[in-house]
């Protein structure tokens, strides 16, 4: 067992690390998004909406396979690797976190832009009557009333990042301590016919998402005393 757990020790890292960052990342670019999908009149603003909803259908081979190319010595990756003398942004940490931001960011984006619509427009409207600027009543109005929906978004943008499968080993491969996540891990040891260790891992992910869905109805029936 103490060998199993120095094996698995890795790839548990390497899953919290990647989805911390991509989580971060996606609150920092999903939240003004959300906002924008929430608030524009745009006629084309629902395009872009399902462009952000496409990993919702899409397999995740076949993101993971654009992504491969974008992302390979031959794609704009290939040069953007080349600025600090590598060859590919693929099979690397950075790649990882390129494919978890676009896979996961439905996750993040649709519950914060239901929470920016769901209180309409009488708050704003108050808070421009009182002199704050747009940016004054996004950040002291907008934001703490769309604290569920971006509680929700990180939950669910962290939780899904943590399973991710597809999209991360066409992209990152299996490369212990480099690219080598959890469900990789899982994978790797079915492949090897190491059953006990697949059960140990797939158990404790099976045992995370009950959490978060747990969690999602607590939040959720907090959000809704609180508007009651």
């Amino acid at each position: 067992m103490t060998g199993f757990a120095a094996e698995i020790g890795p790839p548990i890292l390497l899953t919290l690390e990647l989805a911390a960052v991509t989580t971060l990342l996606l609150l920092l670019m999903g939240t003004p998004l959300a906002w924008w999908l929430a608030r524009s009149r745009a006629p084309w603003k629902e395009a872009v909406a399902a462009v952000v909803a496409l990993p919702l259908v899409l397999p995740p081979t076949v993101l993971g396979f654009y992504l491969l190319v974008l992302l390979g010595p031959d794609g704009p990756g290939g040069w953007i690797a080349g600025l600090w003398g590598a060859r590919t942004l693929a099979f690397t940490f950075g790649g990882l976190v390129i494919g978890s931001v676009l896979y996961s960011m439905p996750f993040v984006v649709q519950p914060i832009r239901n929470a920016f619509e769901a209180f309409g427009e009488r708050p704003l409207e108050a808070a421009a009557t009182l002199r704050a600027s747009p940016l004054d009543a996004f950040f002291s109005v907008a934001l703490p009333l769309a604290r569920p929906g971006l509680l929700t978004g990180a939950v669910l943008g962290f939780a899904h990042t943590v399973g991710e499968f597809g999209v991360v080993l066409m992209i990152g491969g299996n490369l212990p301590g480099s690219t080598k996540v959890l469900s990789v891990a899982i994978f790797d040891y079915v492949e090897t016919m190491q059953w006990g260790r697949a059960h140990a891992v797939a158990a404790g992910m099976a045992a995370f998402s009950f959490a978060v869905i747990l969690l999602m109805t607590l939040l959720e029936r907090r959000s809704r005393a609180a508007r009651a």
